[in-house]
């Protein structure tokens, strides 16, 4: 209902207090040494707070990684003094075991704050999100998403990345570029401080942005999910899947037809029948792959498997180092076309050669499926897998599985949490002695049968007890059958939230119990404007 403005323009006045920083390195308690060689060594500012990063993931799994270990040790020499470079030459004579120990009890005391100090850190917290946590956008108060820079330390990076345990350096304001309105007034930076750059640019929809020295990636502070122009973007993506509707078996007919083109090239774009992805920097990632980026070695094809024909099996590293296996039977014309392009290639070959991912050529960046037909895909299953069970529990569970087949299929996995096992036994032993209290409750129903009103709060207590137990064994199952699969990407990116909205008000789920409190206010369009009728 707002304005609208011309093609490109993402608002008219944009105001803002900027970002806050990272507080400043705090130096060590005299008694927490460092120890080179079995020695105390004190090291110098630079150098013990880069040791510290390395001292509060001393029990991870990361710093016993040779690759983490050598990228660290060459990044931490560059803080050192040179009398320091020549003293600490080797990283296994480092000794950080009080440090790491002095962060544990630093850790341990803040769980065990009395309520007052954590309502101080709470008024504290709310405080800065008043002052920094909001813009003004077009006469509009937004929320911005994250206000605070990330502070420095070591680089993680997803699965087996070769730049893991490098420096994550401080960001200083002189690092940073400001973007707001002419007419507003340009946040201060901190005293003794400039930015890097003001821009007034309204055709971004980012208030500050900098650049991280890892990978030399763009990093912003954007506006909250939940404000207006992210909503309005979010609902046009899936109105867009909506009308993909109308035009998809047209699509499907075009790249049916290509599979028997002349032309190499077209042919393994129809065989793709996707949009083509970005290629990698050489050694700047995980050799981790896509469907663009299929090697011959990553695919066997079998004419027959466990009784379905043209099968192709696939068994290669994806996003995250995640390892996806899967078997997946497929149209004739699509398995012979997989042969023409595996022949004559080493394993290490390239198996859509002829796609250069990164030309300017239009018939590469067609968009044939592309991500708009994944949520248009991914919403149909979603409403596919809904049933109406009797009662809210047993619906939420077959909500959550069916957005699990859609995670699944997205290959959405994670490692189980290391809580998991401590969580389900908790759990079980809930259901063991809610079992317990069953059997007592069917037993004195038994034996009040003489006297009528015990017998009818006798009956009341049984049918709480079994309403209670059925709960708990639902919730156990939904938590055993999403152990390994991650439900957030799907649900958030992929799945239409008017669908969802419609299902909970028409089987009277309350919309709390499927999203969360940041959820719904990200789907506050959707749950506006959306009745049981709805239809995707």
């Amino acid at each position: 209902e707002a304005e609208r403005y011309p093609e490109g323009i993402k608002w008219k006045f944009l105001e803002h207090k900027g970002p806050v920083f990272a507080p400043p390195y705090e130096p060590l308690p005299e008694g927490v040494k460092f120890y080179y060689d079995g020695k105390v060594m004190k090291l110098s500012p630079k150098a013990e707070e880069v040791a510290t990063f390395f001292a509060k993931m001393l029990d991870h799994e990361y710093t016993t990684k040779e690759i983490f270990r050598k990228n660290f040790f060459k990044d931490w020499r560059k803080e050192m003094t040179n009398d320091e470079k020549n003293m600490i030459t080797n990283l296994s004579k480092c000794d950080f075991t009080q440090m790491s120990q002095y962060f544990k009890a630093q850790s341990e005391a803040r769980k065990q704050m009395s309520k007052e100090e954590k309502q101080k850190i709470k008024e504290e917290n709310e405080k800065l999100l008043k002052e920094y946590g909001f813009c003004v956008m077009d006469n509009h108060r937004e929320r911005i998403a994250n206000f605070k820079i990330e502070p420095p330390g070591l680089f993680r990076g997803r699965g087996n990345h070769p730049k893991m345990g490098m420096l994550k350096r401080r960001i200083m304001p002189e690092d940073i570029i400001i973007n707001c309105s002419k007419d507003a007034k340009v946040p201060s930076p901190p005293p003794g401080h400039k930015w890097k750059e003001v821009r007034h640019d309204n055709k971004v929809t980012w208030l500050v942005s900098w650049t991280e020295n890892i990978q030399g990636s763009i990093k912003y502070i954007m506006l909250n999910p939940s404000s207006r122009i992210k909503g309005e973007k979010d609902w046009q993506k899936y109105e867009t899947a909506r009308r993909l509707k109308k035009c998809v078996d047209k699509i499907r007919n075009q790249y049916r037809e290509d599979w028997k083109s002349k032309e190499m090239k077209v042919r393994q774009r129809a065989v793709l029948a996707l949009r083509a992805g970005n290629e990698k920097e050489e050694g700047e990632t995980a050799d981790t792959v896509g469907c663009c980026s299929l090697r011959v070695e990553h695919i066997n094809l079998h004419p027959e498997l466990d009784g379905q024909e043209y099968v192709v099996e696939f068994d290669f590293p994806g996003k995250d180092s995640i390892r996806y296996y899967n078997k997946v039977p497929v149209e004739k014309r699509v398995f012979k076309n997989l042969q023409l392009f595996m022949e004559n290639k080493q394993p290490e070959d390239d198996l859509f050669d002829r796609l250069n991912v990164t030309s300017k050529d239009k018939s590469c960046q067609r968009i044939y499926f592309m991500y708009t037909f994944l949520v248009y895909k991914l919403t149909l299953l979603l409403f596919y897998f809904f049933t109406a069970d009797e009662n809210v529990p047993a619906k939420i569970l077959s909500y959550n599985r069916a957005n699990r087949a859609v995670a699944i299929l997205c290959n959405h996995q994670r490692a189980p949490p290391k809580t998991f096992e401590k969580s389900m036994m908790n759990l079980q032993s809930k259901i063991d002695a809610k079992k317990d209290q069953l059997a007592d409750a069917r037993r004195d129903l038994k034996s009040a049968k003489a006297d009528a009103k015990v017998m009818k709060d006798a009956k009341t207590k049984k049918y709480r007890l079994e309403e209670q137990l059925m709960k708990l064994e639902v919730q156990a199952t939904d938590r055993e059958e999403n152990k390994q699969i991650a439900l957030g990407t799907s649900k958030l990116n992929y799945l239409d939230p008017r669908i969802t909205v419609a299902w909970c008000k028409k089987w009277g789920v309350p919309i709390e119990k499927i999203y969360n409190k940041t959820q719904r206010e990200k789907f506050a369009w959707a749950i506006d404007m959306t009745d049981e009728d709805y239809e995707f």
